[in-house]
Protein backbone atom coordinates (compact mmCIF):
# COMPACT_ATOMS: atom_id res chain seq x y z
CA UNK A 1 0.00 0.00 0.00
CA UNK A 2 1.18 3.86 -0.54
CA UNK A 3 1.61 6.12 1.96
CA UNK A 4 -0.53 9.30 1.58
CA UNK A 5 2.18 11.43 2.61
CA UNK A 6 1.99 15.19 2.86
CA UNK A 7 3.85 16.82 -0.24
CA UNK A 8 6.18 20.14 0.50
CA UNK A 9 3.04 22.29 -0.77
CA UNK A 10 0.66 20.26 1.52
CA UNK A 11 3.28 20.46 4.39
CA UNK A 12 4.01 24.66 3.27
CA UNK A 13 0.13 24.97 3.15
CA UNK A 14 -0.28 23.83 6.44
CA UNK A 15 2.10 25.70 8.19
CA UNK A 16 0.71 28.86 6.16
CA UNK A 17 -2.80 28.02 7.47
CA UNK A 18 -1.06 28.00 11.23
CA UNK A 19 0.56 31.30 10.70
CA UNK A 20 -2.67 32.54 9.40
CA UNK A 21 -4.56 31.71 12.56
CA UNK A 22 -1.81 32.90 14.72
CA UNK A 23 -2.40 36.34 13.04
CA UNK A 24 -6.03 36.20 13.16
CA UNK A 25 -5.50 34.58 17.32
CA UNK A 26 -3.30 38.10 17.74
CA UNK A 27 -6.11 40.30 16.30
CA UNK A 28 -8.85 39.46 18.88
CA UNK A 29 -8.97 42.66 21.21
CA UNK A 30 -7.42 41.02 24.31
CA UNK A 31 -10.89 41.97 26.22
CA UNK A 32 -12.96 38.86 24.76
CA UNK A 33 -12.31 35.30 25.84
CA UNK A 34 -11.21 33.36 22.67
CA UNK A 35 -13.95 30.62 21.42
CA UNK A 36 -13.78 28.58 17.87
CA UNK A 37 -15.86 29.73 15.37
CA UNK A 38 -17.11 25.95 14.15
CA UNK A 39 -20.09 25.23 11.84
CA UNK A 40 -20.44 22.04 13.74
CA UNK A 41 -20.84 21.04 17.56
CA UNK A 42 -21.61 17.69 19.34
CA UNK A 43 -21.68 19.35 22.54
CA UNK A 44 -24.85 20.05 24.74
CA UNK A 45 -24.31 23.10 26.52
CA UNK A 46 -26.51 25.81 24.46
CA UNK A 47 -24.82 29.16 25.19
CA UNK A 48 -25.51 32.53 22.93
CA UNK A 49 -23.85 32.70 20.09
CA UNK A 50 -20.35 33.92 19.89
CA UNK A 51 -20.26 37.63 19.62
CA UNK A 52 -17.94 39.07 16.97
CA UNK A 53 -16.16 36.46 14.73
CA UNK A 54 -14.63 33.93 16.96
CA UNK A 55 -11.37 32.06 15.96
CA UNK A 56 -11.75 30.97 12.37
CA UNK A 57 -10.69 27.42 11.98
CA UNK A 58 -12.14 25.99 9.11
CA UNK A 59 -8.83 25.45 7.37
CA UNK A 60 -7.40 22.76 9.38
CA UNK A 61 -9.59 19.87 9.07
CA UNK A 62 -7.70 17.97 6.57
CA UNK A 63 -5.68 14.49 6.89
CA UNK A 64 -2.23 15.14 6.04
CA UNK A 65 -1.00 11.67 5.80
CA UNK A 66 -1.55 8.09 6.57
CA UNK A 67 1.34 5.60 6.71
CA UNK A 68 0.33 2.10 6.77
CA UNK A 69 3.64 0.93 7.69
CA UNK A 70 3.27 2.69 11.09
CA UNK A 71 -0.43 2.53 11.48
CA UNK A 72 -0.43 5.52 11.67
CA UNK A 73 -2.21 9.14 10.16
CA UNK A 74 -1.05 12.88 10.23
CA UNK A 75 -4.07 14.63 11.04
CA UNK A 76 -5.31 18.28 11.46
CA UNK A 77 -7.31 19.09 14.75
CA UNK A 78 -10.73 20.05 13.07
CA UNK A 79 -11.06 17.40 10.98
CA UNK A 80 -13.92 15.56 11.36
CA UNK A 81 -14.29 11.86 12.31
CA UNK A 82 -16.17 11.05 8.98
CA UNK A 83 -13.20 12.55 6.65
CA UNK A 84 -10.46 10.43 9.07
CA UNK A 85 -12.34 7.74 8.82
CA UNK A 86 -12.64 8.07 4.55
CA UNK A 87 -8.87 8.48 4.69
CA UNK A 88 -8.00 5.70 6.67
CA UNK A 89 -10.30 2.95 5.31
CA UNK A 90 -8.41 3.14 2.06
CA UNK A 91 -5.58 2.11 3.50
CA UNK A 92 -7.41 -1.14 5.12
CA UNK A 93 -7.03 0.81 8.89
CA UNK A 94 -9.16 2.81 10.77
CA UNK A 95 -8.69 4.65 14.35
CA UNK A 96 -8.54 2.97 17.18
CA UNK A 97 -11.42 4.12 18.90
CA UNK A 98 -13.99 6.04 16.01
CA UNK A 99 -16.63 8.15 18.23
CA UNK A 100 -20.19 7.47 17.26
CA UNK A 101 -20.97 10.14 15.49
CA UNK A 102 -19.43 12.09 12.30
CA UNK A 103 -18.64 15.48 12.75
CA UNK A 104 -16.90 14.72 15.90
CA UNK A 105 -13.38 16.19 15.36
CA UNK A 106 -10.41 14.56 16.46
CA UNK A 107 -9.43 17.57 18.44
CA UNK A 108 -12.53 17.77 20.21
CA UNK A 109 -12.41 14.25 20.83
CA UNK A 110 -8.88 14.30 22.46
CA UNK A 111 -10.13 17.85 24.25
CA UNK A 112 -12.63 15.89 25.19
CA UNK A 113 -13.98 12.78 25.68
CA UNK A 114 -14.71 9.94 23.04
CA UNK A 115 -15.90 6.40 23.57
CA UNK A 116 -17.36 3.45 21.38
CA UNK A 117 -17.31 -0.09 20.76
CA UNK A 118 -13.52 -0.71 20.46
CA UNK A 119 -13.10 0.72 23.96
CA UNK A 120 -13.30 -2.31 26.13
CA UNK A 121 -9.53 -2.54 24.30
CA UNK A 122 -8.35 0.40 22.76
CA UNK A 123 -9.22 3.00 26.03
CA UNK A 124 -10.57 6.41 24.55
CA UNK A 125 -9.52 8.73 21.49
CA UNK A 126 -6.73 10.83 23.24
CA UNK A 127 -5.10 7.35 24.31
CA UNK A 128 -4.00 7.06 20.34
CA UNK A 129 -2.30 10.24 20.37
CA UNK A 130 1.60 9.93 19.66
CA UNK A 131 1.40 14.05 19.30
CA UNK A 132 -0.04 16.99 19.11
CA UNK A 133 0.54 20.83 18.00
CA UNK A 134 -1.37 22.94 20.62
CA UNK A 135 -2.02 26.44 20.28
CA UNK A 136 -2.49 27.39 23.87
CA UNK A 137 -3.77 30.00 25.57
CA UNK A 138 -1.17 32.54 25.67
CA UNK A 139 -0.74 32.41 21.70
CA UNK A 140 2.30 29.60 21.88
CA UNK A 141 2.34 26.78 19.10
CA UNK A 142 3.94 24.28 21.33
CA UNK A 143 4.51 20.32 20.39
CA UNK A 144 3.25 18.13 23.07
CA UNK A 145 4.82 14.55 23.67
CA UNK A 146 4.66 12.10 26.69
CA UNK A 147 8.40 12.78 26.89
CA UNK A 148 9.48 16.35 26.36
CA UNK A 149 9.17 19.31 27.98
CA UNK A 150 5.21 19.36 27.59
CA UNK A 151 4.18 15.94 28.68
CA UNK A 152 2.12 17.65 31.72
CA UNK A 153 0.27 19.46 28.88
CA UNK A 154 0.07 16.21 26.70
CA UNK A 155 -1.40 14.31 30.13
CA UNK A 156 -4.11 17.56 30.82
CA UNK A 157 -5.35 17.96 27.29
CA UNK A 158 -7.98 15.19 27.72
CA UNK A 159 -11.10 16.58 29.59
CA UNK A 160 -9.52 19.97 29.05
CA UNK A 161 -12.16 21.10 26.46
CA UNK A 162 -10.45 23.97 24.97
CA UNK A 163 -9.75 25.93 27.99
CA UNK A 164 -5.62 25.65 27.56
CA UNK A 165 -5.61 25.36 24.08
CA UNK A 166 -6.75 23.86 20.80
CA UNK A 167 -4.61 21.12 18.65
CA UNK A 168 -3.61 21.64 15.49
CA UNK A 169 -2.11 19.15 14.44
CA UNK A 170 -2.05 15.31 15.78
CA UNK A 171 -0.25 12.07 15.23
CA UNK A 172 -2.26 9.14 16.27
CA UNK A 173 -2.16 5.01 16.02
CA UNK A 174 -4.43 3.58 13.57
CA UNK A 175 -4.75 -0.45 14.05
CA UNK A 176 -6.19 -2.52 10.54
CA UNK A 177 -9.57 -3.62 9.99
CA UNK A 178 -11.54 -6.16 7.54
CA UNK A 179 -14.48 -5.45 5.26
CA UNK A 180 -17.05 -6.40 7.65
CA UNK A 181 -18.48 -6.68 11.13
CA UNK A 182 -20.49 -9.73 12.31
CA UNK A 183 -22.62 -8.69 15.00
CA UNK A 184 -24.64 -11.03 17.93
CA UNK A 185 -26.98 -9.52 20.19
CA UNK A 186 -27.20 -11.18 23.10
CA UNK A 187 -29.84 -10.90 25.64
CA UNK A 188 -29.79 -10.66 29.32
CA UNK A 189 -32.54 -10.71 31.80
CA UNK A 190 -30.64 -8.64 34.62
CA UNK A 191 -28.23 -6.29 35.07
CA UNK A 192 -26.32 -8.35 36.92
CA UNK A 193 -25.89 -11.09 34.67
CA UNK A 194 -24.92 -8.10 31.50
CA UNK A 195 -22.24 -6.51 34.04
CA UNK A 196 -20.48 -10.26 34.71
CA UNK A 197 -20.35 -11.05 30.98
CA UNK A 198 -19.16 -7.90 29.91
CA UNK A 199 -16.16 -8.51 32.36
CA UNK A 200 -15.88 -11.72 31.11
CA UNK A 201 -15.65 -10.92 27.83
CA UNK A 202 -12.72 -7.54 28.93
CA UNK A 203 -10.94 -10.49 30.68
CA UNK A 204 -10.83 -13.09 27.10
CA UNK A 205 -11.75 -11.07 24.09
CA UNK A 206 -14.22 -13.28 23.30
CA UNK A 207 -17.60 -14.90 24.33
CA UNK A 208 -18.60 -18.77 23.88
CA UNK A 209 -15.26 -19.33 22.27
CA UNK A 210 -15.96 -16.82 19.66
CA UNK A 211 -13.07 -13.92 19.19
CA UNK A 212 -14.76 -9.87 19.79
CA UNK A 213 -13.52 -7.13 18.40
CA UNK A 214 -16.04 -4.79 19.64
CA UNK A 215 -18.80 -4.24 22.34
CA UNK A 216 -21.57 -1.92 23.18
CA UNK A 217 -25.37 -2.56 24.71
CA UNK A 218 -28.73 -1.41 24.70
CA UNK A 219 -30.93 -1.10 27.79
CA UNK A 220 -34.52 -1.25 27.27
CA UNK A 221 -35.73 -1.94 30.68
CA UNK A 222 -34.60 -3.70 33.65
CA UNK A 223 -34.90 -7.09 32.06
CA UNK A 224 -34.00 -6.01 29.22
CA UNK A 225 -30.75 -5.98 28.27
CA UNK A 226 -28.37 -6.78 24.94
CA UNK A 227 -24.61 -6.88 24.25
CA UNK A 228 -23.75 -6.33 21.12
CA UNK A 229 -20.32 -8.39 20.27
CA UNK A 230 -18.98 -7.46 16.85
CA UNK A 231 -15.96 -9.74 14.88
CA UNK A 232 -13.96 -8.40 12.13
CA UNK A 233 -15.10 -10.53 9.20
CA UNK A 234 -13.86 -11.06 5.42
CA UNK A 235 -16.59 -12.51 3.96
CA UNK A 236 -20.60 -11.78 4.15
CA UNK A 237 -22.77 -14.19 3.65
CA UNK A 238 -25.58 -11.07 3.85
CA UNK A 239 -25.53 -7.43 4.72
CA UNK A 240 -27.80 -5.22 6.42
CA UNK A 241 -28.29 -1.49 5.54
CA UNK A 242 -29.46 1.07 8.35
CA UNK A 243 -28.75 4.60 6.19
CA UNK A 244 -32.13 4.60 4.90
CA UNK A 245 -35.67 3.30 6.10
CA UNK A 246 -34.17 0.64 8.53
CA UNK A 247 -33.10 1.91 11.93
CA UNK A 248 -30.47 0.13 13.62
CA UNK A 249 -30.91 0.11 17.27
CA UNK A 250 -34.96 -1.48 16.50
CA UNK A 251 -32.80 -4.41 15.26
CA UNK A 252 -30.88 -5.24 18.14
CA UNK A 253 -34.44 -6.76 19.67
CA UNK A 254 -35.21 -8.26 16.12
CA UNK A 255 -32.10 -9.96 15.34
CA UNK A 256 -29.67 -12.12 16.92
CA UNK A 257 -26.92 -12.10 14.57
CA UNK A 258 -26.33 -9.06 11.30
CA UNK A 259 -23.54 -8.66 9.12
CA UNK A 260 -22.17 -4.84 8.11
CA UNK A 261 -19.51 -3.13 6.17
CA UNK A 262 -16.94 -1.88 8.75
CA UNK A 263 -17.94 1.61 7.59
CA UNK A 264 -21.73 0.94 8.07
CA UNK A 265 -20.77 -0.55 11.26
CA UNK A 266 -18.81 2.50 12.28
CA UNK A 267 -21.85 4.79 11.29
CA UNK A 268 -24.45 2.62 13.08
CA UNK A 269 -25.69 4.92 15.52
CA UNK A 270 -25.33 8.65 13.46
CA UNK A 271 -28.06 8.05 10.81
CA UNK A 272 -30.47 7.97 13.83
CA UNK A 273 -28.53 10.05 16.22
CA UNK A 274 -28.71 6.44 18.26
CA UNK A 275 -32.52 6.72 18.70
CA UNK A 276 -33.04 10.60 19.65
CA UNK A 277 -34.45 11.01 15.81
CA UNK A 278 -37.48 9.43 17.40
CA UNK A 279 -37.95 12.79 19.17
CA UNK A 280 -37.99 14.14 15.83
CA UNK A 281 -40.47 12.41 14.19
CA UNK A 282 -38.20 10.94 11.68
CA UNK A 283 -39.04 8.02 12.88
CA UNK A 284 -42.48 7.47 12.17
CA UNK A 285 -43.03 5.45 9.24
CA UNK A 286 -44.68 8.41 7.23
CA UNK A 287 -42.37 10.38 7.95
CA UNK A 288 -39.46 8.49 7.33
CA UNK A 289 -39.83 7.95 3.47
CA UNK A 290 -40.38 11.17 2.66
CA UNK A 291 -37.63 12.55 4.90
CA UNK A 292 -34.26 13.11 2.33
CA UNK A 293 -31.50 10.93 2.85
CA UNK A 294 -28.81 13.64 3.17
CA UNK A 295 -30.38 14.60 6.23
CA UNK A 296 -31.02 11.41 7.94
CA UNK A 297 -27.83 12.49 10.08
CA UNK A 298 -27.03 13.24 13.90
CA UNK A 299 -25.39 16.61 12.34
CA UNK A 300 -28.88 17.65 10.94
CA UNK A 301 -30.83 16.54 14.23
CA UNK A 302 -28.45 18.40 16.43
CA UNK A 303 -29.31 21.45 14.20
CA UNK A 304 -32.74 21.47 15.02
CA UNK A 305 -32.38 20.70 18.68
CA UNK A 306 -30.26 23.61 18.82
CA UNK A 307 -33.09 26.16 17.21
CA UNK A 308 -35.30 24.50 19.30
CA UNK A 309 -33.56 25.26 22.59
CA UNK A 310 -32.46 28.97 21.20
CA UNK A 311 -36.11 29.55 20.76
CA UNK A 312 -37.81 27.54 23.03
CA UNK A 313 -40.52 26.25 21.05
CA UNK A 314 -40.94 22.85 23.13
CA UNK A 315 -41.22 24.69 26.49
CA UNK A 316 -44.04 26.90 24.61
CA UNK A 317 -45.77 24.42 22.94
CA UNK A 318 -46.05 22.74 26.26
CA UNK A 319 -47.11 25.57 28.50
CA UNK A 320 -49.94 25.87 25.58
CA UNK A 321 -50.72 22.31 26.44
CA UNK A 322 -50.56 22.56 30.31
CA UNK A 323 -48.01 20.20 30.65
CA UNK A 324 -45.05 20.26 32.56
CA UNK A 325 -41.76 22.02 31.53
CA UNK A 326 -39.17 19.20 30.69
CA UNK A 327 -35.06 18.63 32.10
CA UNK A 328 -33.26 17.52 29.53
CA UNK A 329 -31.33 14.91 31.22
CA UNK A 330 -28.32 14.56 28.36
CA UNK A 331 -25.27 12.33 29.75
CA UNK A 332 -22.39 9.89 29.59
CA UNK A 333 -21.32 8.64 33.15
CA UNK A 334 -18.37 6.32 33.32
CA UNK A 335 -19.81 3.61 36.17
CA UNK A 336 -17.53 0.68 37.76
CA UNK A 337 -18.59 -2.41 36.15
CA UNK A 338 -19.19 -4.00 39.82
CA UNK A 339 -21.51 -0.89 40.36
CA UNK A 340 -23.44 -1.09 37.43
CA UNK A 341 -26.27 -3.06 38.72
CA UNK A 342 -26.79 -0.32 41.36
CA UNK A 343 -26.56 2.66 39.34
CA UNK A 344 -29.35 0.85 36.83
CA UNK A 345 -31.56 0.03 39.65
CA UNK A 346 -31.05 3.90 40.14
CA UNK A 347 -31.76 4.79 36.79
CA UNK A 348 -34.98 2.74 36.13
CA UNK A 349 -36.42 4.10 39.13
CA UNK A 350 -35.70 7.67 39.83
CA UNK A 351 -35.04 9.06 35.85
CA UNK A 352 -37.21 6.67 33.84
CA UNK A 353 -35.08 7.08 30.75
CA UNK A 354 -35.48 4.38 27.83
CA UNK A 355 -33.35 2.88 25.76
CA UNK A 356 -29.82 3.24 27.90
CA UNK A 357 -26.25 3.01 25.74
CA UNK A 358 -23.85 1.32 27.66
CA UNK A 359 -19.81 0.84 26.41
CA UNK A 360 -17.37 -0.96 28.14
CA UNK A 361 -14.06 0.95 28.60
CA UNK A 362 -10.71 0.51 30.32
CA UNK A 363 -8.10 3.19 29.66
CA UNK A 364 -5.34 1.97 27.87
CA UNK A 365 -2.15 3.56 29.53
CA UNK A 366 -1.15 2.85 33.22
CA UNK A 367 -0.32 6.64 33.40
CA UNK A 368 -4.32 7.60 33.70
CA UNK A 369 -5.02 11.13 32.27
CA UNK A 370 -5.32 13.77 35.80
CA UNK A 371 -8.27 15.79 34.64
CA UNK A 372 -10.50 12.38 34.02
CA UNK A 373 -9.09 10.51 36.49
CA UNK A 374 -10.06 6.69 35.97
CA UNK A 375 -8.12 4.21 37.35
CA UNK A 376 -6.44 2.30 34.63
CA UNK A 377 -6.80 -0.82 36.42
CA UNK A 378 -10.56 -0.73 36.82
CA UNK A 379 -12.71 -1.59 33.83
CA UNK A 380 -16.14 0.63 33.67
CA UNK A 381 -19.42 0.98 31.76
CA UNK A 382 -20.53 4.13 29.95
CA UNK A 383 -23.87 4.93 30.51
CA UNK A 384 -25.30 7.00 27.81
CA UNK A 385 -29.02 8.60 28.15
CA UNK A 386 -30.25 11.70 26.43
CA UNK A 387 -33.62 12.60 26.52
CA UNK A 388 -36.12 14.83 28.30
CA UNK A 389 -37.70 14.15 31.67
CA UNK A 390 -40.96 16.48 33.34
CA UNK A 391 -39.58 18.12 35.91
CA UNK A 392 -41.19 17.03 39.05
CA UNK A 393 -43.97 18.81 40.66
CA UNK A 394 -42.73 21.11 43.11
CA UNK A 395 -39.25 20.26 42.07
CA UNK A 396 -37.04 22.33 39.92
CA UNK A 397 -34.80 22.29 36.71
CA UNK A 398 -31.97 20.42 37.52
CA UNK A 399 -33.00 18.07 39.99
CA UNK A 400 -32.98 14.91 38.00
CA UNK A 401 -29.65 15.99 36.20
CA UNK A 402 -28.29 16.97 40.38
CA UNK A 403 -29.43 13.47 41.05
CA UNK A 404 -27.76 11.45 38.68
CA UNK A 405 -24.16 13.48 39.70
CA UNK A 406 -24.80 12.14 42.95
CA UNK A 407 -25.38 9.04 42.11
CA UNK A 408 -22.23 9.00 40.65
CA UNK A 409 -20.01 10.23 42.74
CA UNK A 410 -21.48 7.34 45.36
CA UNK A 411 -20.68 5.05 43.01
CA UNK A 412 -17.00 5.78 42.61
CA UNK A 413 -17.51 6.94 38.81
CA UNK A 414 -17.33 10.08 36.61
CA UNK A 415 -19.16 12.17 34.20
CA UNK A 416 -18.29 13.39 30.85
CA UNK A 417 -18.74 17.43 30.48
CA UNK A 418 -19.86 18.09 27.15
CA UNK A 419 -23.23 18.84 28.48
CA UNK A 420 -24.81 20.70 31.29
CA UNK A 421 -23.55 20.41 34.52
CA UNK A 422 -24.43 21.23 37.98
CA UNK A 423 -21.22 20.66 40.34
CA UNK A 424 -20.05 23.64 42.82
CA UNK A 425 -16.93 24.94 42.47
CA UNK A 426 -15.51 22.94 45.44
CA UNK A 427 -17.37 18.99 43.91
CA UNK A 428 -16.23 20.07 40.46
CA UNK A 429 -12.54 20.40 41.35
CA UNK A 430 -12.22 17.03 43.69
CA UNK A 431 -13.18 15.25 40.49
CA UNK A 432 -11.54 16.49 38.06
CA UNK A 433 -8.18 17.53 39.60
CA UNK A 434 -8.09 21.26 40.19
CA UNK A 435 -4.33 21.34 41.57
CA UNK A 436 -3.41 19.71 38.09
CA UNK A 437 -5.56 22.30 36.50
CA UNK A 438 -4.72 25.82 37.82
CA UNK A 439 -0.97 24.58 37.37
CA UNK A 440 -1.60 24.22 33.54
CA UNK A 441 -3.63 27.16 33.04
CA UNK A 442 -0.87 29.62 34.79
CA UNK A 443 1.52 27.78 32.61
CA UNK A 444 -0.08 27.56 29.07
CA UNK A 445 -3.21 30.46 29.59
CA UNK A 446 -2.23 32.82 32.40
CA UNK A 447 -4.11 35.66 31.21
CA UNK A 448 -7.13 33.88 30.87
CA UNK A 449 -7.61 34.20 27.23
CA UNK A 450 -9.32 30.92 27.37
CA UNK A 451 -12.87 30.01 29.46
CA UNK A 452 -11.99 28.54 32.65
CA UNK A 453 -13.15 24.32 32.79
CA UNK A 454 -15.58 25.17 35.21
CA UNK A 455 -17.09 28.73 33.57
CA UNK A 456 -17.16 26.96 30.50
CA UNK A 457 -18.65 23.36 31.69
CA UNK A 458 -21.01 24.49 34.30
CA UNK A 459 -21.48 28.57 33.88
CA UNK A 460 -21.85 27.98 30.32
CA UNK A 461 -19.50 30.77 30.03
Amino acid sequence: METDSPNPAAEAGHAAEVSALLTRYERIPSSERIRLAKSTSNLFRFRSPVRGSGLEVAGLDRVLSVDPHSRTAEVQGMTTYEDLVAATLRHGLMPTVVPQLRTITLGGAVAGLGIESSSFRNGLPHESVREMDVLTGDGRVVTARPDNEHAELFRGFANSYGSLGYALRLVIDLEPVRAHVWLRHVRFTSAEECARATAEIRAHHSWEGDHVDFVDGTVFGPSELYLTLGTFRDGAPFRSDYTGNRIYYRSVRERETDCLRVSDYLWRWDTDWFWCSRALGAQHPWIRPLWPRRYLRSDFYRRLVSLDQRFGLSDRINRVRGRPRREPVIQDVEIPVEHLARFLEFFHDRIGISPVWLCPVRLRDEAGWPLYPMDPHRLYVNVGFWATVPVRPGGQFGDHNREIEAKVAELDGHKSLYSTAYYDREEFWRHYDGDTYRRLKERYDGAGRLPGLYEKCVLGE
